[in-house]
C-alpha cells in the first residue's frame, strides 16, 4: 500500500485498516509457523503496512502513545508558585 494512498484516508479508516493488518499479521505469522506461507515477505510487507499507517495515525492525532502515557502520570496541578506569591502580596 502506498502512503498516498493512507494519506486521503480518515482517522477512522486507518484504525480500521490497522486492526485488520494486525489480524492479517497475526495469521500470516501463525502460518509461517505452521509451514504453510508461501512466501515469507508478506510478514514483512504486513509489517511494513502496518508501521505507515501507526505513523501516519500519530500524525493525524497529534499525538503518541509515550506522550499520553506520559499525560497520565502526571499529578494534578496544584497551586503555581507564581500564584502562590501573587496571593501573599495581596494579603
Amino acid at each position: 500500500m502506498k502512503a498516498s494512498e493512507l494519506n486521503e484516508l480518515s482517522v477512522d479508516e486507518l484504525t480500521r485498516k490497522a486492526g485488520e493488518l494486525r489480524e492479517n499479521l497475526f495469521n500470516l505469522k501463525i502460518r509461517r509457523r505452521a509451514g504453510t506461507l508461501e512466501s515469507t515477505s508478506d510478514v514483512t510487507k504486513n509489517k511494513r503496512d502496518l508501521a505507515r499507517i501507526l505513523t501516519l495515525l500519530t500524525q493525524k492525532t497529534g499525538s503518541s502513545k509515550a506522550q499520553r502515557k506520559a499525560a497520565k502520570k502526571q499529578p494534578p496541578a496544584v497551586a503555581q508558585p507564581a500564584q502562590a506569591a501573587a496571593e501573599k502580596e495581596q494579603t
